[in-house]
């Protein structure tokens, strides 16, 4: 296994990450932690910058499960879903933020089947948005720390 240094996040960075891992938006978190939204949005800036300078959400969770700055999730048993291999090869994609032309240009597939197959991976992980999907791949263990790691090197 592949190891990085562990990132530490102060007690509310950490909190607006593990706040946006289930799919909430940011005021949805900063209203949770009674602070205002523009207040949480600094603190997710400011891990961000601590998660290896990422820009997306998604990222941030799957950096921050990677590194241990926030708690992994609870693995569940991956044999009882099935995800075809078109959604599957999106998950890394998606980890690493990037947008359904980046992802159709990388797989040499049309951008509209590789929205339909991300909208798809959507319903069949049961996930609400991109970070959603991060937390839904790593329960079923098809997002490891070692992927995350292999492109934070």
């Amino acid at each position: 296994m592949t190891t990085i240094a562990r990132i530490t996040l102060a007690p509310r960075e950490r909190q607006i990450i593990e706040g946006l891992r289930d799919g909430s938006t940011i005021a949805v978190v900063a209203h949770g932690l009674k602070i205002r939204e523009g207040t949480a949005a600094g603190y997710l800036k400011l891990a961000k910058r601590k998660l290896h300078g990422v820009s997306d959400n998604a990222t941030a969770i799957a950096v921050g499960y990677a590194t241990e700055a926030i708690d992994r999730p609870e693995l569940l048993a991956p044999e009882g879903l099935y995800l075809p291999l078109a959604q599957r090869q999106l998950i890394p994609f998606i980890a690493r933020g990037m947008r359904s032309a980046q992802m159709a240009t990388e797989l040499k597939r049309p951008v509209n089947i590789v929205r339909r197959d991300g909208r798809d991976l959507m319903t069949n992980l049961g996930s609400k948005n991109p970070a959603h999907i991060v937390t839904r791949a790593w329960h079923c263990q098809i997002l490891t720390a070692d992927q995350v790691i292999s492109w934070l090197r």
